[in-house]
């Protein structure tokens, strides 16, 4: 998968939904071959995801990726314009892939499990990004971690409160849900079990609380006990 073409959609587009900003990048990356691209933004997502912004090294990321530090910076004019470029790669893999499933005209439940297997498996194959998105979330500079904050989350969340609100329209669901509020702690859960596969804290507490190694789990019956645990907070009324 080159970097101008993510899954179905266009790298452009998925990066404009994301960063309300102009891009991040130079036009000399845009002309780049897309191998190029797709090594710069693998390695660099690998190096911001084991490091963090502040200690990542661009000059790391230039070398593994095979070129000089000057033609990093022809690309790139700064460390943060490389890894917001990153971020956005990131994101729209899952996001392209929660597009085609909340789009749907399935029932609420069977959304909720497809969310779910889709995220057991990004979680898998793209360990890196779930890595770069977890320190997003502990990144040490405020204004940064808060205007990426709401940039990624105002879409997800978005796509959340949609679907339940027109679940609640339908009759799908218990009428006594504030959709936003129900979407913001079922984001919760997804999130708790994306960084379980890959962040060592979340790997840890997984396994305080269910005494399972997440690489000796049983996948089925953990989106089983989930399914259930949402099915239950969706469908009945006191």
């Amino acid at each position: 998968m080159g970097f101008k073409q993510i899954q179905s959609a266009p790298f452009v587009q998925s990066y404009k939904k994301y960063f309300m900003i102009e891009k991040r990048y130079k036009e000399a990356f845009e002309r780049a071959d897309e191998r190029r691209q797709e090594k710069i933004l693998e390695v660099g997502i690998e190096e911001f995801s084991n490091n963090g912004f502040e200690n990542a090294n661009i000059n790391v990321i230039a070398k593994k990726s095979g070129i000089s530090i000057g033609l990093m910076y022809k690309y790139f004019a700064t460390k943060e314009d490389l890894f917001l470029t990153c971020i956005a790669r990131g994101c729209s893999i899952l996001d392209n892939a929660l597009d085609e499933i909340m789009n749907s005209n399935d029932k609420i439940l069977i959304k909720a499990e497809k969310v779910i297997r889709t995220i057991c498996y990004h979680s898998k194959k793209n360990a890196n990004y779930i890595r770069l998105y977890n320190e997003i979330t502990s990144e040490k500079n405020p204004v940064l971690a808060k205007a990426l904050a709401e940039e990624i989350e105002f879409s997800t969340s978005r796509k959340y409160v949609t679907s339940i609100a027109q679940a609640f329209a339908n009759n799908d669901v218990r009428q006594d849900l504030d959709p936003r509020l129900f979407a913001f702690f079922l984001d919760n859960l997804l999130m708790s079990l994306q960084f379980s596969y890959t962040c060592d804290y979340y790997r840890d507490r997984f396994e305080i609380y269910t005494g399972i190694n997440v690489d000796e789990m049983d996948e089925e019956m953990v989106i089983t006990q989930l399914l259930k645990f949402i099915e239950s907070a969706f469908t009945f009324e006191k």
